[in-house]
């Protein structure tokens, strides 16, 4: 019994340390390539493709539907109302961390790389990274990444030309870009438009920190 005991602690302890050097390795690499990715940011932002570019009006609501306590943490959010298991960091950190990111142990490396953004960039760095690569769902000419871009091949216009409902369906396709259809009629996205227009004017509020559906403002 006290030999399978310590043989059962042994292998906690293995896996606590693989865990850790897991995570601890997408922060380094992170810490590795800062440079390179604070230049690409740069470069953005110089070019009015960072958060300064949507301005207060839009950049606030970005915010607060898909990262609500983005200003205020270090990568990872395991309390505010709405944020969800992924932040901003962490989805940025699939695309520059990752060839081709899988949910599981993925998570654990994701996590230490979007700690490592944190450590190195300024908030405005990520979100103009972010902001360049999110995925947005399938557009007139195929798969669309990038926020300013889908805005442009969605509605043919730049987003600070966008109203308010037109601005909704980009933001709610964030959630299931894969699963919404900002080209054709879509109940479900209009469905979930409606709800952000809610949360906007404080008519509700998400349930709890995994409330990222809006059920609360259904």
């Amino acid at each position: 019994m006290r030999r399978a005991f310590k043989i059962a602690v042994s292998l906690l302890l293995l896996l606590g340390a693989g865990v850790f050097g897991y995570g601890a390795f997408g922060y380094w690499d992170a810490v590795r390539k800062s440079d390179e990715f604070a230049a690409r940011a740069d470069a953005l932002i110089a070019e009015g493709m960072g958060p300064d570019g949507l301005g207060v009006e839009r950049l606030r609501p970005l915010i607060l539907v898909q990262d609500p306590g983005f200003l205020d943490h270090g990568g990872v959010d395991l309390s505010t109302a709405g944020a969800g298991l992924t932040t901003i960091s962490q989805s940025l950190s699939k695309r520059l961390g990752f060839e081709e990111f899988r949910p599981g142990i993925g998570k654990i490396r994701q996590t230490g790389f979007a700690i490592g953004l944190e450590d190195r960039l300024n908030k405005v760095q990520i979100l103009a990274l972010w902001l360049d690569t999110v995925e947005m769902g399938r557009g007139p000419e195929g798969w669309m990444t990038g926020f300013f871009q889908a805005s442009e091949s969605i509605y043919g216009r730049a987003l600070g030309e966008l109203n308010n409902q037109e601005y909704h369906r980009l933001l709610a396709v964030l959630i299931a870009p894969g699963q919404f259809r900002l080209l054709e009629a879509d109940g479900a996205l209009d469905e979930r438009a409606s709800r952000i227009s809610r949360l906007l004017s404080g008519d509700c509020s998400p349930d709890g920190q995994g409330g990222v559906w809006l059920d609360g403002c259904a």
